[in-house]
């Protein structure tokens, strides 16, 4: 007799989503989890006494409210930090722009560069809302065929739609909006986030778009933070999980699922332990999963194929740091700016730039860097007086030409720091202490093929009905039993929660059917 209803394998968010939800409808849930800690590319860690750090993934605003209200993570510990401003960018002349949460405080810091931009903003914002209200619906539900989606389109002709978020690029599409090179800079910095491509690629204007779907405490297009980093929100997933009936095992890696009779039926762990259950849940990408865990005959050679072919390059690293104070940036007039995100993003061009080195294998020599501060607005996660500082920075391919990323950290740091020290003089006085943490450790370390913090790229070719691949976009696999719950499904990277959530309603209708019940409502109230 199996111990349990459901195995699912990594306790990152996804993962946590799906067993939350799994044990909420009773289910019997086991949560394996290879390393000591739970939340996968969403922990937060102490690598300096006092200082906690947001080790991979380090803004919150893509979890969607559903899940929050769902699985009452707020009771559970999760506490939300808005930011304002959301945004600041300094420029190499000295000048800089803010985002504002006020539409309108932001339009005058346009204004400073085009007025003609300034006018042009309001259109825009009101033009995304319009797109994301298509978008938003679809996001916890299998995805539909693109030409379906499309033909749904409520906000205007389907085929500039079309054109406008699948075929162009950010840079094309900013072009058609504003003229100032540094506000488009900075709104392209969001079209490539982790993904191994340029704001010049076709398709990147999706990528936009998919962050475009922050919302936090009642705003939308917007970015936070987690109180105490990003495990404050996959500690809250694991309580509430935990509190619906699951089981958590860390320190617990899957070395095989186990295949018998054609179908999955359990999985053996690095350590020999075998846990039986006829509903297996990976939240790993699907190299990891089909190429790793299982034997080659487990699915068809075509499939595999298939998987070998995503697309999931390395694009990106961590680099991340204790301070003794806040560094002073020039073009900053006050330290209220860096309350949200810090972007050295001063143009199209240089963010093109840092794409053509990385496409020869080289670490950019002037990369795009996102910085956070959480401490200014969460002391809890620093010493009295000091710092965090968290960056994201790309671009940073698997493979380096000609040096291995063992013996580059080094160089990164020096890259990052020369970089940063353009716009805050001081930055390396106040470095205590730095990490670097490279693609190569994100696949070591949790599991993601290549360092891709998609566990694919979420271009068009691989979204919608092309994730994971065509054909296979219902969370179900080709082997029975066995489930996918990462954001290498539908819709992709960042912490949403939404692979997790739709991949355990479809566990449960599929269940629930099993059962003799009906498959119409799999979205089951809390067990009284």
């Amino acid at each position: 007799m199996a111990e349990f209803d459901a195995v699912v394998i990594g306790a990152g968010h996804n993962g946590l989503v799906a067993a939350g939800y799994l044990s909420r409808a009773g289910a019997r849930v086991l949560v394996l989890e290879k390393r000591g800690i739970v939340g996968g590319a969403c922990v937060t860690e102490e690598p300096w006494p006092g200082f906690k750090i947001s080790t991979f993934g380090y803004a919150a605003g893509l979890l969607r409210p559903k899940i929050v209200e769902d699985l009452e993570l707020k009771r559970f510990g999760y506490e939300p930090i808005l930011c304002d401003p959301q945004g600041f960018s300094p420029f190499p002349d000295g000048r800089s722009l803010t985002m504002w949460l006020d539409d309108e405080r932001t339009q005058e810091e346009i204004a400073r560069f085009s007025k003609k931009d300034a006018a042009a903003y309001p259109k825009y914002v009101a033009w995304w809302d319009e797109v994301l209200e298509q978008i938003e619906p679809i996001l916890l539900s299998p995805p539909v065929p693109l030409g379906e989606m499309l033909s749904s389109w409520k906000g205007g002709d389907p085929q500039q739609l079309l054109k406008d978020l699948f075929l162009q690029s950010a840079a094309d599409l900013l072009d058609g909006w504003f003229e100032s090179e540094e506000l488009k800079g900075m709104l392209a910095s969001s079209s490539i986030i982790g993904t191994f491509a340029g704001p010049r690629t076709p398709g990147t204007a999706y990528i936009l778009a998919h962050n475009e779907l922050g919302f936090l405490d009642g705003h939308r297009r917007i970015w936070g933070l987690a109180k105490g980093g990003m495990g404050g929100i996959t500690q809250a997933m694991a309580r509430a999980a935990t509190h619906f009936g699951a089981a958590i095992q860390t320190g617990t890696g899957v070395r095989q699922i186990l295949v018998e009779g054609g179908r999955a039926v359990g999985v053996v762990t690095e350590a020999g332990a075998v846990h039986r259950a006829p509903i297996i849940v990976s939240s790993l990408d699907l190299k990891q999963t089909f190429l790793r865990l299982l034997p080659e005959d487990a699915v068809d050679l075509g499939f595999r194929l298939r998987v070998k072919k995503i697309q999931n390059r390395g694009a990106c690293l961590k680099f991340n740091a204790a301070l003794d104070g806040l560094p002073h940036y020039t073009a900053a007039p006050d330290s209220a700016r860096m309350n949200g995100s810090l972007d050295i993003a001063p143009s199209v061009d240089y963010l093109e730039r840092a794409f053509d080195e990385a496409k020869y294998g080289r670490f950019s020599s002037r990369p795009y860097i996102d910085t956070y501060h959480q401490s200014i607005l969460d002391p809890t996660v620093a010493p009295p007086g000091q710092h965090t500082m968290s960056c994201f920075v790309q671009y940073a391919p698997t493979e380096l030409r000609g040096m291995d990323w063992n013996d580059a950290r080094s160089h990164v740091a020096e890259t990052v720091l020369d970089t940063l020290q353009e716009y805050a003089p001081d930055i390396r006085k106040r470095v205590l202490h730095w990490q670097v943490v490279t693609p190569k450790d994100m696949e070591s370390l949790i599991g993601m093929t290549g360092g891709n913090i998609d566990q694919g790229d979420i271009t068009p070719d691989q979204l919608f009905s092309f994730r994971p691949v065509p054909g296979w976009t219902s969370y179900r696999t080709p082997l029975p039993g066995l489930y996918l719950c990462g954001c290498a499904t539908h819709p992709g990277g960042g912490v949403l929660g939404a692979p997790g959530h739709n991949a355990a309603q479809i566990i449960l209708s599929d269940r629930n059917a099993r059962r003799g019940g009906s498959s119409a409502s799999a979205d089951l109230p809390a067990p009284a």
